[in-house]
């Protein structure tokens, strides 16, 4: 926590003189630098007594022996450079020099309070009096802690003075005691909209989150968190780190730290989110060194930490040789800055002996190079002697960085904006004159509120080359760098800058990350870590939240049936696009095949062999019966019929061939109709037949009048009005509902099915029963004939085909239904060639059986005779 004080002095050549903070708790000088002097409070700058602790009251005294915070050190060293380069430049002030006073705050309210109270005052501790005007107050720096702000707000804000924060201020732009202050700290918002995009960036969905337990971390628990929760973060826990102490309540400091060590190692979340200020990452020092007299998985290694800008690298003496590797491929937000090689240069020639100005740079060279210096001979024979030629760039990191650090660069940036506005105030017509007339700046020292609008409208470049301006709520306009820590075994570290965010861009543009330039921790062998509740659900899986669990912990079951996941995580299954379907990992759609049966398949093959087959044979027995249709065996029961028949079930083989193939228009209005009213004719003709025949025996009896009735015309008869009513049936169906070309994607999984649709159901059942209905006549008439004399009729193989043409037909109907595409197709194929062959060979191969092989059986007489 830093305070800086910015009095004024009017005498040219004046010094002022006195002691840091509180002459009982302080021994030290501070920086002198001509006219103007700038005074402050700095408390990164540790005093301890040999009780050693952080908190006293003023009244309370402090021995000579002092620790510093090494690191802390090159804040002051900043507010020190950067008085020198502006009392250096004289086209920034004329005539007028700066100089500074510093003051610690302990992290303590009270020291916070008490130092604004003695700014308010000349000489010692009495608020509101002034004797003289040598230490009258233009500005306070202060920081890097938040709550130091509000405290140095409320007994400053009243009087008006404005006031630079170099660190995260937690307070509000609506309070009297706030209204003055600006900060060299940008907008908090644009840090943790960055953080959120880092965890969302990497999917890091599972987090621990570490606070310190204070007024700004609520804020951040009770404001921030519950961002990240909306947008798919969720927290493994959430714990406040102990209070820092070294008095009586040591031993539950201890306690409290092995319980948060407990709860960050068993945790199953690889990334944690640090909150905290510039002192946390001593506490963790302290906790990984706890860990140390631990097993070894209670070490804090192995996690990746996201810390705020707020912290930086601090450490106490006794921390000097602790392990800093559990910071190894940390990642920290910073206050954006850029390298001041004049700044190395200038930490590059301090000497303790040739300083004399420097209050600190003795105990700061006595803790860092861990030497003393001699007041006598018997010292000098005494352990190591400071030579003062150690050199600040040969220390490790860990304990002074040479790289101005972001809290540092802002203290600069700070110091030249008070300058800036000092100008602009000398500047001023009316205050040139007020400076002229009264040898004395009254006007500012009666109106310091005024000196605020001069510094809110403060815009330069400082030496870097950066612009440094601020909004109208007084917030520094900057952005963030994204640093990457990596820590080596001689206790150095090194901070790589692997991204940014930038206010300026859009927010969904506002954050920029090398990943490639990112080191990790060793555990994950630079791959990138995951910080999931559980492993991803993989593709072909969805999630299902756990009873009881965050959100972001789920299981991880298969997707239903005919539904597929294509990516990671996905919260439900999708159904594929109609014509696609899922593979077997349910991962991905793929297309579907069109099917049908085609000729270059082996169904379709042997179907098409088989109804040639039938076809050729057909021809044949069509071919023996002319050769022999002079023998009384062919002209026995109507020749014209046989041809009649012969040539229908020819046909019946060839209609199967258009149901094989790629389906045309032309052939779904074709197949349906063709098939009823070929197979009409052939089973009106077998009934022809059948009547024929029971007419012939009847007419054989003497004073039988069914002689008459014999003859073609009978049988043309009953063939033609057959089939003209199934045709007209036929026709009916295809002017009202004709069959159509359909595409059936979705009876089939994995097929597109091309086929022909019936259009109408309830016409094709029809033709269908129209033919089972001649069929049943064919079959009854020719089982009551079945008894006639075998020689002179055929009612018995009728019976028998009409058997075979029913059973046929009757299974074809749950066979048909059951089966899918072009399944479908081969069954009703497979029907056509199936009844037609048993029509051919039941009433058929008898005949040319007794054609062929028996030909004297043939002759008409023999016949007579053996009847």
């Amino acid at each position: 926590m830093v305070l800086v004080l910015l009095p004024q002095t009017v005498c040219k050549g004046a010094i002022v003189k006195c002691n840091i903070g509180d002459p009982l708790a302080f021994r030290h000088k501070y920086f002198q630098s001509g006219n103007l002097t700038i005074g402050g409070i700095i408390s990164q700058i540790f005093i301890f007594s040999n009780q050693i602790t952080f908190e006293r009251h003023p009244s309370q005294e402090l021995d000579d022996e002092v620790m510093v915070l090494t690191q802390t050190y090159q804040h002051i060293l900043a507010l020190a450079f950067a008085v020198k380069e502006i009392n250096e430049h004289p086209q920034i002030l004329s005539n007028v020099s700066l100089g500074f006073q510093i003051y610690n705050s302990h992290f303590s309210a009270t020291w916070a309070y008490r130092a604004s109270l003695e700014l308010l005052s000349s000489q010692g501790f009495t608020p509101n009096y002034k004797c003289d005007m040598q230490k009258n107050l233009i500005a306070v720096i202060g920081g890097p802690s938040s709550n130091i702000f509000l405290q140095m707000a409320t007994i400053l804000g009243t009087y008006k003075f404005p006031q630079v924060a170099y660190g995260s201020a937690s307070v509000t732009h609506n309070g009297m005691q706030t209204v003055l202050l600006h900060q060299m700290f940008p907008n908090g918002e644009h840090q943790y909209r960055g953080i959120l995009k880092l965890l969302l960036q990497f999917r890091w969905t599972w987090i621990g989150v570490i606070t310190l337990d204070d007024d700004s971390a609520e804020g951040f628990v009770q404001k921030v968190l519950p961002v990240y929760t909306r947008w798919g973060v969720c927290y493994d826990f959430i714990v406040k780190l102990p209070q820092i102490t070294f008095s009586s309540g040591i031993t539950g400091m201890i306690q409290d730290s092995f319980g948060i060590l407990q709860v960050i190692m068993k945790s199953t979340a690889n990334v944690l989110i640090i909150h905290g200020e510039i002192h946390t990452i001593m506490v963790l020092r302290m906790l990984n060194h706890l860990s140390e007299f631990e097993d070894t998985q209670m070490k804090i290694k192995g996690k990746v930490w996201i810390m705020t800008a707020q912290m930086d690298f601090t450490s106490l003496p006794i921390q000097r040789n602790w392990a800093i590797d559990f910071i190894h491929g940390a990642l920290s937000f910073a206050i954006h800055s850029e390298e001041l090689l004049e700044f190395q240069k200038f930490l590059q020639i301090r000497n303790p002996y040739s300083e004399k100005e420097d209050g600190f740079i003795r105990d700061f060279w006595k803790q860092t190079f861990l030497c003393e210096f001699p007041t006598s001979i018997i010292d000098q024979q005494v352990g190591k002697i400071c030579t003062g030629e150690e050199k600040l760039e040969s220390l490790p990191e860990s304990i002074f960085e040479m790289r101005m650090t972001g809290h540092s660069y802002s203290i600069y940036n700070a110091v030249y904006a008070v300058a800036h506005a000092l100008q602009s105030m000398q500047s001023s017509t009316l205050q040139q004159r007020t400076m002229m007339d009264e040898g004395r700046w009254k006007l500012l020292n009666q109106h310091p509120w005024k000196f605020y609008y001069l510094l809110r409208d403060v815009s330069f470049n400082n030496s870097a080359g950066e612009k440094v301006s601020f909004d109208q709520n007084g917030e520094i306009l900057a952005g963030f760098d994204i640093i990457n820590w990596v820590t080596f075994p001689n206790q150095s570290f090194q901070r790589v800058k692997v991204g940014k965010t930038d206010p300026q861009t859009p927010s969904d543009k506002g954050l920029s990350v090398c990943k490639d330039a990112i080191t990790w921790p060793s555990r994950f062998n630079q791959a990138l870590p995951l910080s999931l509740c559980n492993d991803n659900c993989q593709p072909g899986h969805s999630k299902r939240k756990k009873e009881g669990e965050p959100f972001c912990c789920y299981d991880c079951p298969p997707c239903p049936e005919g539904k597929i996941s294509d990516q990671k995580d996905m919260d439900i299954c999708f159904q594929c696009p109609e014509d696609q379907y899922p593979n077997p990992e349910q991962n991905v759609c793929i297309p579907k095949k069109i099917s049908f049966l085609s000729y270059g398949e082996p169904l379709g093959i042997s179907l098409a062999i088989l109804a040639l087959s039938f076809s050729f044979m057909t021809v044949l027995v069509l071919w023996v019966f002319v050769k022999h249709q002079d023998t009384p065996i062919v002209k026995a029961n109507n020749q014209n019929l046989t041809y009649t028949l012969l040539v229908s079930l020819l046909l019946c083989f060839l209609c199967a061939l258009l149901f094989i193939g790629q389906p045309v228009k032309v052939m779904c209005l074709l197949q349906q109709p063709a098939f009823g009213i070929i197979f009409s004719v052939a089973i009106s003709c077998i009934l022809a037949k059948t009547i024929t025949v029971v007419l012939a025996f009847m007419a054989t009896k003497p004073g039988s009048r069914m002689r008459k009735w014999l003859g073609k015309r009978l049988t043309n008869t009953i063939v033609l009005s057959c089939c003209f009513i199934q045709a007209c049936m036929c026709i009916i169906w295809l002017a009202t509902t004709p069959p159509f070309l359909d595409v059936d994607m979705f009876t089939m999984h994995e097929e597109i099915i091309l086929q022909c649709n019936e259009g109408s159901a309830i016409m094709f059942y029809c033709v269908l029963g129209f033919m089972g209905f001649l069929a049943f006549i064919s079959f009854t008439v020719a089982f009551l004939a079945r008894k006639l004399p075998d020689t002179f009729n055929e009612t018995k193989f009728i019976t028998f085909s009409m058997l075979v043409f029913c059973s046929v037909w009757l299974s074809f109907i749950p066979t048909y239904l059951s089966s899918k595409g072009k399944y479908m197709v081969a069954v009703e194929i497979f029907s056509i060639l199936s009844s037609s062959f048993g029509l051919l060979a039941c009433i058929f191969s008898p005949k040319c059986y007794v054609i062929v092989m028996r030909p004297e059986v043939k002759n008409r007489s023999l016949l007579i005779r053996r009847n």
